[in-house]
């Protein structure tokens, strides 16, 4: 595997950064999981998009250009020949001086590596998610912007490990106000009477770039999907659920503390989601 660090393609066994690197020591960054497919980078410029404005946020100045970060990206997919993957492009603070200051670090780091990944089992993918709700709260807007893709994960990766211990595969997580926010690494939405519906950003949820993939399929498709907020009551109730991400693609989710979602199997109108998703994925993008 090559991985780009810097502006320069380095073997893995030979990629390194500074132990007094900020990302390393505060999780002072910003990430981009980015998916290809067939060749191409699938919603490159969306990605990037966010990855510049979460930088923008948190005061991280990105020492390269759009363009030249798009070439980097590029770059990356070739030189490890695949046709299909992840790429996770990671911004970190850069080498400084201990403490909190930011300021100490003089210079960014831009690091990309493009690999496989199977998040989920063949099985799951075909039968459904069993989650469980996390004690863990997202975060609210006055803590971090849930807008802004952090190096500072341990929320999420908390919230994970409840789900786990609990033996399902993916938690849903609340905000402040007990309401749904998004799961643990994807967004959520539910099926009632053959419309779709998830929750607002405004509560919690993360602007996801597959999140909106799919309000575009819904409306090729001629389904209904709106934002509203969601208890966990109405995803117990719900006649289909599933979750989105581009680690996760789109994925039915049929169990949730012990209850079943609607059948127990995926949905009519999640299969016809995710039939077209893939059709969408596997055919547009950025070509490398």
């Amino acid at each position: 595997m090559k991985i780009y660090i810097d502006g320069t393609l380095h073997e893995e066994s030979d990629a390194r950064i500074s132990v007094l690197d900020h990302g390393l020591l505060y999780g002072d960054g910003v990430f981009e999981g980015i998916r290809f497919y067939n060749g191409r980078v699938f919603r490159l410029e969306e990605h990037l998009d966010r990855l510049y404005k979460s930088a923008r946020s948190i005061l991280l100045q990105i020492p390269i250009t759009l363009e030249e970060m798009t070439a980097a990206v590029l770059q990356t997919c070739r030189a490890n020949g695949l046709n299909d993957g992840y790429i996770r492009l990671v911004i970190t603070r850069g080498k400084g001086a201990m403490g909190l200051s930011p300021y100490s670090c003089p210079k960014a780091s831009v690091i990309i590596i493009a690999c496989g990944i199977k998040l989920y089992s063949e099985e799951a993918y075909r039968a459904g998610l069993t989650m469980a709700t996390c004690a863990t709260r997202r975060p609210s807007h006055d803590i971090l912007s849930p807008q802004v893709k952090s190096l500072n994960y341990l929320n999420n990766i908390m919230a994970k490990v409840e789900a786990l211990q609990a033996g399902a595969e993916e938690g849903i997580m609340l905000n402040e106000r007990g309401l749904v926010a998004e799961c643990t690494g994807d967004n959520v939405f539910i099926v009632r009477h053959g419309a779709i519906a998830t929750p607002p950003i405004s509560s919690g949820a993360l602007d996801g770039i597959t999140r909106a993939v799919v309000f575009e399929v819904a409306t090729q498709l001629g389904i209904t999907i709106r934002e509203a907020e969601i208890s966990r009551h109405d995803i117990y109730t719900a006649d289909e659920c599933f979750l989105t991400g581009t680690a996760a693609e789109v994925i039915a989710a049929t169990k949730l503390d012990q209850r079943v979602i609607g059948d127990g199997h995926p949905g009519p109108v999640t299969q016809r989601v995710i039939s077209r998703f893939r059709e969408i994925a596997s055919s547009t993008g950025t070509p490398f």
